[in-house]
């Protein structure tokens, strides 16, 4: 819904490291916590769970994304899922799914 109403940069916040891109538009992936992201480097982008583990605050974390998604942005960097080809289009059930 994002990508289709004029987004032109996605932050994708996962606490299971759900592998997603967007043919469309970078897709920057942000681990809610540290497991998660140590078991997965490859496919997230950034690691929030430092704000948990008292090593960071909101604060310094939102400057650490902004900074990333300024990166992106201006094609200083790559985020993961455009790197490893992630393109794929996965259309979300809202709702219960038995």
């Amino acid at each position: 819904a994002e990508v289709a109403s004029g987004a032109n940069i996605v932050l994708f916040t996962t606490g299971l490291g759900t592998p997603t891109g967007n043919p469309v538009t970078p897709v920057i992936k942000i681990s809610t916590n540290t497991r998660i992201y140590n078991r997965m480097p490859d496919i997230i982008d950034i690691n929030c769970g430092t704000i948990i583990e008292g090593q960071e605050t909101i604060h310094q974390a939102g400057e650490r994304i902004l900074d990333y998604v300024i990166d992106v942005a201006s094609g200083v960097r790559q985020p993961k899922a455009i790197l490893l080809g992630q393109d794929d289009f996965i259309p979300w059930k809202r709702g219960v799914s038995l």
